[in-house]
């Protein structure tokens, strides 16, 4: 674990994963090839609450969406049928990753993040991926799913005056990859944040994905924040 809790590099890119952007921008369409302009999207569910009812979220503004999952099509037809009701998808065939996001959530550009989406109105919901260059081969290599999630909880992922508590750290295999999972709470002295993350390792590069919520609104995100979770896989490039 030396490695991972003396690398200055992940510290300070991964950082703003832990709380809210201030200066973050929305992404420009000249950034990137595919992009959506969101203000506030209305969640397509059956399982709406009073606390989302129509009007709470509305469409501004989407770039239109056929040709994108015509895109997403031509890559790889076992993540276009994981797509699901409510979510779009991520793919980045430059740094080898995909990943589905909550519909409605607007991209915002902060630095040192590869990708970051958040809701308008809620904050702390938000998912972001980062990567950074390492000569290891397997996530494994750098300790067990508990060591690496408490090292990058405490150094990275949340700012040293919250108190964090890990929940729950496991591994899993997809199609013969080793990713570490898991699910822990950062408390900051006006909020909590209840959040999901997972880490893996391919194309010479660590890669993180974390997502969350306000530990208030859990109970109602924490289906939509494991499936950002459970979509994210890394491919050879």
């Amino acid at each position: 674990m030396t490695s991972l809790q003396n690398s200055p590099t992940l510290h300070q890119t991964l950082l703003h994963n832990s709380f809210p952007q201030k200066h973050a921008t929305s992404r420009s369409p000249r950034r990137d090839a595919i992009s959506f302009i969101v203000k506030a999207a209305q969640e397509p569910s059956a399982s709406l609450t009073s606390q989302d009812r129509p009007g709470r979220r509305q469409v501004i503004a989407i770039g239109t969406t056929a040709p994108l999952v015509f895109l997403f099509n031509q890559h790889s037809n076992s993540f276009a049928a994981e797509n699901k009701k409510g979510f779009l998808p991520v793919l980045d065939n430059k740094d080898g990753y995909s990943f589905l996001y909550p519909f409605g959530w607007q991209e915002v550009v902060i630095e040192g993040q590869d990708k970051v989406f958040k809701d308008v109105i809620e904050p702390l919901e938000s998912v972001s991926v980062n990567l950074i260059p390492t000569g290891k081969q397997d996530i494994r290599e750098f300790g067990s799913p508990e060591e690496v999630a408490a090292t990058l909880i405490k150094k990275v992922l949340a700012p040293p005056t919250q108190k964090t508590k890990i929940i729950e750290a496991k591994e899993q295999d997809i199609e013969g990859k080793a990713y570490y999972q898991f699910e822990f709470i950062a408390q900051a002295p006006n909020y909590t944040r209840h959040a999901l993350s997972t880490v893996s390792i391919g194309n010479g590069k660590f890669y993180t994905l974390t997502t969350g919520a306000n530990e208030r609104r859990w109970e109602k995100m924490k289906d939509r924040l494991h499936t950002v979770i459970e979509s994210f896989k890394i491919f050879d490039v």
